[in-house]
């Protein structure tokens, strides 16, 4: 007979796929008591999020990439406004399962989170004049027609170019280390920028950079300013891409995204960098670029926010 404690290292989950599906040699009673799992949650089948649900969360990100600064209270009455029946806590509970929140000041900012580790932020005033001098990481909620994934993407500040980028149907931490893993196997920058996020001040998390003598650099709090360059990347993603094409799966998000960074790094020509693309000017291709590449230095500023479609 095998004992439990011989099991009791695998998750609920990985149990349950180690179950014989068809005429198991032992009941599966018997077998579930080995493995630990509830006999329940054999069949449970997920279901999916109610239309209704995706398409007011669809809703909140087209509202939120326009108008950051929006907290739960303005949402709430502009989707009463166009017709949505639903109150602040209603958009608050979707808001956090999206990992938004209003770029506002807040109660208590000057304190931290003890168990976590938080950097200062180092860009403040800084010239960013070469490729690898900074990087910067971030992650954005990315909408489904019948559900919704998350992106995590890492960015060339000086040149806009995307080094890596992931996705994932939940904010877990291994999605952001395999894009930041994926990121280091090309170059090593000087600064890596981040917000406070759980997936960026864990020890996992801030592990992978130091060892290579990499500073770290975290916003403010609430500072979304801080890091305008991966903001500006993820307004072009949703309004170039994502709206347009409105993705039915998972999959069909990867592959279009997968053409999109493509298009993005090596065909869109970009206005702050003289009409270059972002791979001429982060690998120094400039002299056969048409218009030369003299003079390409970058200082963080702010940009104008879009406007909203549909919105009285």
């Amino acid at each position: 007979m095998v004992e439990k404690k011989l099991v009791t290292t695998v998750g609920p989950a990985e149990r349950r796929r180690m179950l014989e599906p068809a005429q198991p040699a032992l009941p599966w009673r018997v077998q579930c008591e080995l493995l630990g799992v509830s006999r329940a949650s054999l069949y449970y089948q997920p279901v999916r999020p109610p239309a209704e649900e995706v398409a007011l969360k669809h809703r909140i990100d087209e509202l939120y990439t326009a108008w950051p600064f929006y907290g739960s209270r303005r949402l709430g009455a502009v989707l009463q406004r166009e017709g949505h029946q639903v109150n602040r806590k209603r958009v608050q509970r979707h808001m956090r399962a999206m990992g938004i929140w209003a770029l506002c000041p807040g109660p208590n900012l000057s304190r931290r989170r003890q168990q976590s580790q938080v950097f200062p932020y180092l860009l403040r005033g800084l010239e960013i004049v070469r490729p690898n001098q900074v990087w910067g990481i971030d992650l954005t909620y990315l909408r489904l027609q019948g559900g919704w994934l998350y992106l995590v993407a890492v960015l060339d500040w000086y040149s806009r170019y995307v080094l890596a980028w992931e996705l994932a149907q939940s904010l877990a931490l291994a999605f952001v280390l395999e894009a930041r893993q994926r990121a280091r196997q090309q170059a090593v920058p000087e600064i890596c920028n981040s917000d406070q996020g759980g997936q960026f001040t864990s020890p996992q998390g801030a592990a992978l950079l130091p060892g290579a003598g990499v500073r770290i650099s975290m916003d403010g709090q609430r500072r979304a300013r801080d890091n305008i360059f991966g903001e500006r990347l993820w307004r072009t993603v949703k309004w170039e891409e994502v709206y347009l094409q409105d993705y039915c799966s998972p999959r069909d998000a990867r592959r279009g995204l997968s053409r999109h960074f493509e298009f993005y790094n090596h065909v869109r020509p970009h206005q702050a960098l003289k009409c270059h693309t972002p791979a001429e000017v982060y690998r120094g291709q400039l002299a056969a670029a048409p218009h030369g590449g003299q003079g390409v230095s970058l200082r963080p500023a702010s940009a104008p926010l879009p406007q909203a479609p549909g919105v009285p």
